[in-house]
């Protein structure tokens, strides 16, 4: 079983322009800094950003999602409004707007039943595929359900535990976004060993670390499943 996200890592050109976004875009707060990432809390889980370097990198053009109070949208909206070129997207009575990073991240903030203040959660990420089909069911196996097709994008939505996790094979999405080449993420699971043991024949590597089993898939995503 999984259950929450663990981090998101995003591969940024300049570190300290990266932080200057995100420091006074979004408010976030430092909790690990090194000389080549830097990490924030984005309401549990860490958003990791990582200058180019060491395997595994962080992720290219990545579009993900975080949770925002419903109170606080409109605030959020004019706060933002005033300084990107932001899209506005109603999905039933909940809204999301997106914008670009400095290194063409893709960011969706949405309005959330969550307690704030500020951002408080991480709960999509979306990957780029070259080939859906057997993406979906590798990502199955590890424990993701399908709960969405795409009909004029060719996409699949599936949930595992408090994430979801969205499979486009390459192609532009709403206000433009991509998913993310090469990511580096983690997800709690409840017996990690047992967990990757189902992907064996289809993953290109499973190797043991410190945070846990990391498992690079088929198209080249490192995904690390965490002891809870």
């Amino acid at each position: 079983m999984l259950s929450t996200p663990r981090w998101l890592a995003l591969e940024v050109k300049y570190l300290d322009r990266a932080r200057s976004f995100y420091e006074s875009a979004l408010g976030l707060s430092v909790v690990r800094e090194a000389e080549q990432e830097v990490a924030y809390d984005v309401g549990g889980p860490e958003l990791r950003l990582r200058a180019p370097g060491d395997v595994p990198r962080g992720g290219l053009h990545t579009h993900y999602a975080l949770s925002i109070p419903s109170g606080e949208y409109d605030d959020w909206y004019d706060r933002l409004d005033e300084r990107f070129d932001l899209v506005e997207h109603r999905f039933g009575d909940a809204r999301s707007l997106y914008f670009d990073d400095p290194d063409g991240h893709c960011v969706e903030l949405a309005e959330s039943d969550v307690d704030g203040p500020g951002v408080v959660g991480l709960f999509e990420v979306v990957l780029e595929v070259e080939e859906l089909e057997p993406a979906r069911v590798f990502y199955q196996r590890l424990g993701f359900e399908p709960i969405d097709y795409g009909d004029e994008r060719r996409r699949v939505r599936m949930t595992g535990g408090d994430v979801d996790l969205e499979l486009w094979e390459p192609q532009l999405g709403l206000a433009d976004g991509r998913g993310g080449v090469h990511v580096d993420w983690g997800i709690t699971a409840e017996d990690p060993t047992m967990t990757a043991d189902r992907v064996t024949r289809d993953a290109q590597s499973i190797d043991e670390t410190e945070a846990g089993i990391r498992i690079r898939d088929p198209d080249g995503h490192y995904l690390t499943l965490c002891e809870e």
